[in-house]
């Protein structure tokens, strides 16, 4: 499957663009999955719930069917987590795959990036950025896009995983 990332800095607008990215590029007619990373103890899952309830007595997967959609839990229980490229094994085929985070993983990315947010530009220091998405104009060694011109920055990336 063909992948780009999104990354940046707290506050830089990742989760922003990559939302306005799915609707931009499904809406040109190509099937698009996501992976987010999360740095702290996410649950999608509710206390009270079944399925919470399953987890919580010991089981290592839960996996929760309905008509509308599915989703697969599992309890990491200490070991360690999965590299981005077991991660993506898991998913179904499709003709983009959109990763929030990972920065330090070797796939090509755009960083998304706010002044305001104060965070250094990861573009000189990070060579799998292949662009900046950013609301300040900047000087760097790879192309800037305006981070609110989702259709360029869309534009950009079918190009780049050659779709």
């Amino acid at each position: 499957m063909r992948v780009f990332g999104v990354t940046g800095w707290k506050n830089a607008g990742k989760t922003g663009l990559v939302e306005r990215l799915v609707a931009e590029i499904t809406g040109r007619g190509f099937t698009v999955s996501t992976v987010k990373h999360a740095h702290h103890a996410v649950d999608v899952d509710q206390p009270g719930t079944d399925s919470h309830r399953h987890r919580e007595a010991g089981a290592s997967e839960v996996l929760l069917a309905s008509g509308k959609r599915i989703a697969v839990m599992q309890e990491l229980r200490g070991a360690p987590e999965p590299p981005l490229a077991d991660l993506l094994t898991r998913l179904l085929p499709v003709d983009l795959v959109l990763i929030e985070g990972f920065k330090r993983e070797s796939h090509p990315k755009v960083e998304a990036f706010r002044a305001e947010a104060g965070n250094a530009l990861m573009a000189g220091e990070n060579s799998t950025i292949r662009a900046v998405a950013s609301d300040t104009p900047l000087q760097v060694q790879v192309p800037v896009f305006d981070l609110d011109n989702t259709a360029a920055v869309a534009d950009f990336i079918l190009k780049e995983v050659g779709l």
